[in-house]
């Protein structure tokens, strides 16, 4: 399965309860939902594409539990409540010993991350998909195991908040594949990872004193 992780971020980075205000206070954090104004038919189409390719999910401890909070008690007469509680989903976790709250089609990671997604990438079926779990998908990224990775820019900053990429993070280059723009000015973009950044300068360099002499 290819591994396909999508974001949804902030101009200034933050990944942190973008789907309501009680999703996720850790450290104060008092500005969620900033995503919901935003939503329209266009945002509608992109995930309704992303659910359509999904063979299985791949969830940090968090973002499983907030959606085993929700996704349960919809009908699935909602396409993505159908596809999220039909599908396996595997929870990454180095402290819960089983998923927890219940949810149908769900497991936990062994104790060799690596090992375990590695495992599944070599099955067939669809797309093993990532939403939210900014640990995770940092952990991932990390080890080279990311083989696609769609990242939701909404027009709005908020100035705190957890933001996806640390500062001390791996040096990390893409390769843009796709872009699209919504309604109300989201910006979703689609990348591969491409290597290591690569470097340069637009400063000339300076000729040795000896060639300008000649000249």
């Amino acid at each position: 399965m290819r591994l396909t992780v999508t974001s949804f971020m902030t101009m200034d980075g933050v990944v942190q309860a973008p789907g309501g205000p009680e999703e996720d206070r850790r450290d104060g954090f008092d500005q969620g939902g900033w995503q919901v104004p935003y939503a329209d038919d266009d945002m509608g189409e992109i995930i309704d594409a992303r659910m359509a390719a999904a063979g299985a999910f791949l969830l940090g401890r968090h973002t499983y539990q907030i959606f085993a909070g929700y996704w349960p008690h919809i009908s699935d007469d909602n396409p993505v409540a159908r596809t999220l509680n039909g599908l396996p989903k595997y929870v990454a976790s180095t402290t819960l010993t089983r998923p927890e709250p219940a949810w149908r089609h769900s497991t936990l990671l062994g104790p060799d991350p690596v090992a375990a997604v590695t495992e599944l990438k070599a099955a067939e079926g669809g797309e093993l998909q990532v939403f939210g779990s900014g640990g995770l998908v940092r952990f991932l990224l990390a080890h080279g195991l990311v083989d696609e990775f769609q990242v939701l820019v909404y027009p709005v900053v908020l100035g705190a908040g957890h933001r996806l990429f640390p500062d001390d993070g791996p040096a990390t280059a893409f390769r843009l594949t796709g872009s699209r723009t919504t309604s109300t000015g989201v910006l979703a973009l689609t990348y591969e990872p491409d290597g290591s950044p690569r470097y340069g300068s637009f400063l000339a360099e300076p000729e040795p004193e000896e060639q300008r002499i000649v000249r």
